[in-house]
């Protein structure tokens, strides 16, 4: 495992305050992703690679027409020329992930499937990938995020009187205590820490305060696991991650500004308009 020293002293500050990233995932992948070694660089793809899970959906849904995010490890053509091995059954391309042609193969197979969730499919290959990857710091990041999905499906599920074991993916003992239990929280008391957290927070009907815990939550893991992690992959892996929070939460803070910008435009113009008709 390599050490990155420098490279991990000059990254900024990363804090889940509000506050706009002074970096982006983009400049990451530009100025820090070439600088890793090949075997980290395999680790950090594992998180560019949930975007060409998505992309390739996308694609398949809609072929050459499809617009597709840039920020997985794949552009449009590389991921055209996958799917197009998959499909003739060529020999796998060297270095793409071997769930992904699998994926790309049942879904050629199946495509006229009207009860398949298709995502469900791809998350469930994806996580069995991620989870088994030998960096034992972000195998854990990825089974802690598939279980803390797999509990918020499977709480919906149970509320909506929906069968549980259709919405759990991929696997490990929280997703089979999840498929099993019909204990008001799983049998996963004293087993899966975030239990009750997750429990009060269902509870709880903003959609947005939900989401804002929640990332809260991935942040406290991310710290309390990589305590002992100081110039390697790791922390390399981390700062990423919380990146990728910070701006998504960025981004829909300028989203809410524009829709309340456009509100007050809107009331502007009425008033405006009512105006004129007393004038008149």
């Amino acid at each position: 495992m390599s050490n990155y020293y420098c490279l991990v002293a000059e990254l900024p500050e990363v804090s889940f305050d509000g506050t706009s990233p002074a970096f982006s995932v983009s400049r990451f992948r530009e100025e820090v992703y070439p600088l890793l070694s090949s075997a980290d660089a395999r680790l950090v793809d594992l998180f560019f690679l949930s975007q060409d899970n998505a992309n390739i959906l996308e694609i398949l849904r809609k072929g050459e027409e499809a617009v597709i995010e840039q920020q997985g490890c794949y552009t449009q053509s590389e991921l055209l020329e996958i799917i197009a091995s998959a499909k003739n059954g060529d020999t796998p391309i060297k270095g793409v992930p071997g769930y992904i042609y699998d994926f790309i193969e049942f879904y050629t197979g199946n495509e006229n499937g009207a009860n398949i969730l298709w995502e469900d499919v791809m998350n469930t290959r994806y996580y069995n990938h991620a989870t088994k990857c030998t960096n034992r710091f972000i195998a854990g990041w990825f089974t802690f995020n598939l279980d803390v999905n797999n509990v918020l499906a499977a709480m919906a599920a149970r509320k909506y009187k929906m069968n549980v074991a259709d919405v759990v993916v991929g696997e490990g003992s929280v997703a089979e205590a999840l498929r099993t239990s019909g204990a008001r929280d799983f049998g996963l008391a004293g087993t899966f820490e975030p239990i009750e957290e997750l429990q009060r927070l269902c509870e709880n009907s903003k959609l947005q305060e939900r989401e804002h815990q929640l990332d809260e939550l991935r942040w406290r893991w991310l710290d309390d696991n990589s305590i002992f992690n100081y110039f390697t992959v790791e922390r390399l892996f981390v700062f990423l991650v919380k990146l990728s929070i910070v701006e998504r939460w960025a981004k829909l803070d300028a989203e809410k500004g524009m829709e309340r910008y456009k509100a007050i435009i809107a009331d502007l113009k009425s008033g405006m308009e009512n105006h004129s008709m007393y004038v008149k």
